[in-house]
């Protein structure tokens, strides 16, 4: 699986999740508990992933302002949704309305940044980078999210 590929189906994921969190209610405390959990996995390897491995081949195959705007974009995308909105879900009552309100911020922060990812930086990323290239970093990323879940399973 290419990269663009591996990194897609990671949000058509990370969507399905926040869109059930978003669908559940105060009363809803275990699911909320469980749904949370897998987020912050699946968002942390996910991000890791990216920043580690797909951000840097971009920017370095990268001819531009544009191409340095969107690596940077992206990053702060990231700090935002996993360095600020996600550690406060985490430590916000599961049953307070305050979770909802949280999680609909961290859902709509996700789907903005992988749509943008999809409709901008994938696409320039398939001009920029050649098919070998992108299974290469495919084939890195899945094993480095392997190594990721491993280690989070492990704590």
């Amino acid at each position: 699986m290419n990269a663009i590929e591996l990194l897609t189906q990671d949000h058509k994921n990370m969507r399905a999740l926040l869109e059930e969190l978003a669908g559940t209610t105060t009363r809803g405390v275990k699911k909320r508990k469980e749904l949370v959990e897998k987020i912050e996995t699946s968002l942390r390897a996910h991000n890791t992933i990216e920043e580690e491995i797909f951000y840097p081949a971009f920017k370095k195959a990268g001819d531009g302002k544009d191409d340095a705007k969107m690596y940077f974009e992206a990053l702060e995308e990231h700090r935002a949704a996993g360095d600020l909105v996600l550690p406060d879900l985490l430590k916000t009552d599961v049953d307070s309305e305050k979770f909802s309100g949280r999680a609909k911020v961290l859902k709509e922060l996700f789907e903005h940044h992988a749509d943008e990812e999809e409709k901008e930086m994938f696409k320039r990323a398939k001009a920029l980078l050649s098919k070998k290239t992108l299974e290469e970093l495919g084939e890195q990323m899945a094993q480095r999210k392997v190594e990721l879940k491993k280690r989070q399973e492990a704590a």
